[in-house]
């Protein structure tokens, strides 16, 4: 049976939200183009929510919000990696939404709560993915509150021991898929100086677990509201 997310772990994410006070928990989704944003979205939600690029041209251009559930809100970011003056102006984008805040009992904080950054499992644009963490999301957020998860986990071995019948990898794709978790964990690290969790994998396009992204969120859900960084 499928696990149906606009309700899934509701009483777990109800609980931490009630302690920090926020309604909902906003989550921004970002990436770079074809990593698979929009279509893990759509898996979230089991339905199309946002529109999914097919060929080269980027879909998401703009900033799209999608609730998941009173407590639980997704936001969509414009993609890079499609050329210097397009990328400059979704990067202010970006930013621009990472330093959008709201005011309570005299205090200021950010209004999106975390940053779920998604790489493509063939692995073929680390570079502009470091570019988008390095003078993008670290600088404007803290660094407890980025994760990031490998999609595409079909296609991680060039398609090879992905079973097209059942949808699910075998035992060799699994553990090059955790190898790879590993690598990129390192290789992060290594280029951006920031200790990110160990990624989860999944395939948004078939649905392969989507579920552990999902708990992967909500395991990490920060325990206080997000100070605002000037």
């Amino acid at each position: 049976m499928a696990v149906k997310f606009n309700t899934y772990r509701t009483n777990d994410i109800l609980a931490n939200l009630n302690q920090i006070k926020i309604h909902p928990l906003d989550v921004m989704v970002a990436g770079v183009t074809g990593a698979g944003k929009s279509t893990t979205l759509n898996a979230f939600f089991q339905r199309t929510v946002a529109r999914v690029g097919d060929g080269v041209d980027p879909e998401t251009m703009e900033l799209d919000a999608y609730a998941l559930n009173d407590y639980f809100r997704l936001w969509d970011t414009p993609g890079l990696g499609d050329g210097v003056h397009i990328d400059q102006i979704h990067k202010k984008k970006m930013i621009d939404l990472l330093y959008k805040t709201y005011s309570t009992d005299n205090s200021t904080y950010g209004f999106i709560d975390m940053v779920l950054v998604i790489i493509e499992g063939a692995n073929r644009d680390m570079g502009t993915t470091y570019t988008l963490l390095n003078e993008v999301i670290v600088p404007n957020i803290q660094r407890d509150r980025i994760l990031v998860a490998i999609n595409q986990a079909d296609v991680a071995m060039k398609g090879r021991h992905w079973n097209h019948i059942t949808n699910t990898p075998d035992t060799s794709l699994v553990t090059f898929l955790d190898e790879q978790a590993c690598s990129v964990q390192k290789r992060v690290r290594e280029a951006t100086g920031v200790s990110i969790l160990k990624p989860v994998y999944y395939s948004a396009e078939y649905g392969w677990n989507v579920q552990e992204v999902m708990d992967f969120i909500i395991d990490h859900m920060p325990k206080e509201r997000r100070v605002f960084m000037k």
